[in-house]
């Protein structure tokens, strides 16, 4: 059945030619994946988008993760709902990388699998004058950050886009998090903390196994290896210092090099067992190349790390921990203080709030209740949106209630990165800050895992994850 599936790709990569083009389609943008080993890639054509072509050029190895990507894009090509109508042509090969280059089949070359060799991928891209849309993570220590400061550099010369994919912005509840922030008669000034004690404060919690698009994701053996994945530190924190800097630093450029300093980092294994591992991967064994990870029988996986920085005299915590399954109902979870003159925001996901995190806010001390009240009242009328609501609760939380039915999923995230960066290659002008902040991204991530591997592990229950401030009102 795999084999009939498959067959018209193959069919139709045999005589494909670079020049082809679909009649009326000549002013798409034609995307070329690139070993696609992660479901990220596929998520980016859940939905059909008016700016693509629907060819899509494939250049990938063969295996099982060749064959899950383009199972995932023939589920979407044949739901009920909206079907989308991709026409995956591909080239299978170990040189499928040198035989992309070659072709140039399309404008924008969609990066999303092994972080092994991301960073070099990205950096021939732009060298070829190509665009570039990758997953999280670009770089994952200091030589493919390296790798990275040169590609941004050779794609300003050679005027093409290189953008990462940011998912998290597009977040309704973050993007209320973001007004709150920014609205100086409610939040104040976003407070400058200490090491000991920080103005902001992020974690994520994230799982092994999971279920994507209805179906239980099955992962590579690779993912489990830091040296082809990256650690957790480099990893989602991505997504966690993003939101910080777009939330707390609204249109700035920020230079790594000179208005953010590293101060502090660990990092510790999540410990997979073999019947874990074979329940994610679908193998019975731990393949040879992660044997150097295995002690006592179980997988050690360097997927948690804790680190401290400083940006433009602000002190900031981040924290990411991965477990291999969440509870029954439950599933990746985030948190998030960040700390006003003000006020407090909170995203709170613990067993009071369920599987869907919340948002508070808490006033100052010296604010007066009504005062405070009143001006929440206004910023929900400045946010015009009438199906907000507020509930409060004890200890001086309020919550700002956004109804389920307005929230979209993380997977229709995707399609919103696609179409804004789209929008940028279409002419759309893309903010000056937006290279620099994701330079200064990766400079922090590759910065802290150079501290975390100098020190011993640290203990998750000996360290201070979030947390709410301790005064009460």
């Amino acid at each position: 059945m795999r084999i009939l599936l498959f067959l018209p790709f193959l069919l139709l990569s045999a005589c494909y030619s670079p020049s082809d083009r679909r009649s009326g389609e000549s002013d798409k943008i034609r995307l070329i994946t690139v070993a696609p080993a992660h479901f990220h890639a596929a998520l980016l054509q859940k939905q059909a988008l008016a700016q693509l072509d629907t060819n899509v050029y494939v250049y990938a190895p063969e295996g099982a993760e060749l064959a899950a990507h383009l199972d995932l894009i023939q589920s979407y090509n044949e739901r009920r709902e909206e079907p989308t109508h991709w026409n995956e042509i591909v080239y299978q090969g170990a040189d499928f990388f040198e035989k992309m280059l070659k072709d140039k089949p399309g404008e924008v070359v969609v990066l999303a699998g092994n972080n092994q060799h991301k960073s070099f991928y990205i950096l021939e891209s732009v060298k070829n004058k190509l665009n570039v849309l990758a997953d999280k993570p670009m770089a994952i220590d200091a030589a493919s950050f390296g790798q990275l400061e040169e590609a941004f550099a050779v794609a300003a010369r050679n005027n093409v886009l290189l953008y990462d994919i940011m998912t998290e912005r597009y977040d309704l509840l973050n993007r209320i998090n973001r007004s709150l922030i920014n609205d100086k008669e409610l939040f104040g000034e976003l407070q400058k903390g200490s090491p000991d004690n920080p103005a902001v404060q992020m974690e994520s919690v994230h799982h092994f196994f999971k279920t994507v698009s209805g179906k239980p994701l099955v992962r590579p053996a690779w993912y489990y290896d830091v040296k082809q994945q990256g650690e957790g530190i480099v990893d989602v924190t991505t997504h966690l210092i993003d939101l910080i800097h777009w939330s707390c630093f609204p249109g700035q450029i920020l230079d790594y090099r000179k208005e953010i300093r590293v101060l502090d980092a660990c990092h510790w294994p999540t410990r997979i067992s073999r019947a874990d591992f074979q329940k994610s991967t679908l193998l019975d064994n731990f393949p040879d190349f992660l044997s150097e990870y295995v002690k006592d029988s179980l997988l050690n996986v360097y997927a948690n790390g804790s680190f401290e920085y400083e940006v433009k005299g602000t002190y900031v915590k981040v924290a990411v921990a991965w477990n291999f399954e969440a509870p029954e109902g439950s599933g990746d979870t985030f948190h998030s203080v960040i700390k006003g003159t003000k006020a407090t925001t909170c995203v709170l996901q613990g067993k009071e709030q369920g599987p869907v995190p919340r948002l508070y806010i808490r006033k100052a001390k010296e604010v007066k209740q009504e005062d405070f009240r009143r001006q929440l009242e206004h910023f929900l009328q400045k946010e015009d949106a009438p199906s907000l609501s507020l509930q409060e609760h004890e200890d001086g939380l309020i919550e700002i209630v956004i109804p389920q039915e307005i929230r979209e999923g993380h997977e229709t995230h995707f399609s919103q990165v696609a179409e804004k960066y789209f929008g940028f290659l279409k002419g759309e002008s893309m903010p000056e800050w937006e290279v620099p902040n994701m330079l200064a991204k990766y400079f922090i991530t590759t910065q802290a895992l150079m501290l975390a591997k100098e020190k011993a592990d640290c203990v998750r229950e000996q360290h201070n994850f979030v947390s709410l401030p301790a005064e009460k009102h």
